[in-house]
């Protein structure tokens, strides 16, 4: 397994230095990886699930302090998180995945396509931004989690993640409700670090872009249209009705956009 370069980089992952994962689907298949959003745990990709593994080995992947993952403080950078998936690659004997992540875990896949290109063989990226908006306001909400725990976030999160009429948000704040302050913390000062705008035009995994069209978050102008104009040869696709989850407020466009990708484009196996 690929060690990392600095004492303690990974620690945000555990003892192992790789993320905490849960596999799908069947021995053999295509490898697919899905990255959370901020605030949410593996389970964000329960609705895509059942349809994604029935051809292909599903891995979630937890953020540092969310799901099951480890408490953590942090620092670490999202170009981090990608340095720990593809450890966890290395460690599992998988040269290259398709990889899709909401949010957050869209700017991992983005970080990961760059640092690691020959590992990303198809990437979709959704709901999410080669940048977040710059650090002030991510270190605010930092301040104000470590000060005052998640719960100030829940009241508010529902109306940033889904439209109005959607009556599903109770799993999702429940996620967040369970997340540790410090990971989540850690995990805002990654996001106002995080830009990789300049350098879009490096990223050659084919790729798909998806977003919300009520995206108040990341919304597709000024976001989704700087990610699908900036990839060589990436694809847009705008989900009608759906805010910044859109996979888990529209299920069936998206699983749909994603499976269709993959189909065209995935490779890679769990061996």
């Amino acid at each position: 397994m690929t060690q990392p370069d600095q004492p303690g980089r990974f620690r945000a992952f555990g003892p192992s230095g790789v993320p905490r994962y849960r596999l799908d689907g069947p021995d053999g298949a295509p490898l697919v990886v899905l990255g959370p959003s901020l605030g949410t745990s593996a389970d964000l990709w329960l609705p895509q699930l059942p349809e994604l593994a029935r051809t292909r080995r599903v891995l979630r992947y937890d953020l540092p302090g969310h799901g099951e993952a480890p408490p953590t403080d942090g620092p670490f950078t999202v170009e981090d998180l990608a340095d720990g998936v593809a450890a966890l690659l290395d460690g599992l004997g998988v040269a290259e995945t398709a990889y899709a992540g909401v949010s957050l875990g869209g700017g991992v896949g983005t970080a990961l396509a760059l640092r690691h290109p020959s590992r990303v063989a198809s990437l979709v990226l959704c709901c999410t931004s080669p940048s977040f908006g710059g650090p002030e306001p991510w270190r605010e909400r930092a301040a104000l989690v470590r000060r005052e725990g998640v719960e100030p976030l829940t009241a508010t999160s529902p109306g940033r993640w889904f439209t109005p009429g959607f009556t599903g948000a109770a799993p999702y704040v429940a996620m967040l409700r369970a997340t540790d302050p410090g990971g989540y913390a850690a995990c805002c000062e990654a996001l106002g670090r995080f830009d990789a705008t300049a350098r879009l035009g490096e990223i050659t995994a084919p790729t798909l872009v998806i977003a919300g069209e009520l995206d108040v978050a990341t919304p597709p102008a000024g976001h989704a249209d700087v990610l699908a104009a900036g990839i060589p040869g990436a694809a847009l696709t705008v989900v009608e009705g759906a805010a910044h989850l859109a996979n888990a407020e529209r299920p069936g466009p998206v699983t749909a956009a994603i499976t269709a990708h993959l189909d065209r484009t995935a490779k890679g196996s769990l061996r």
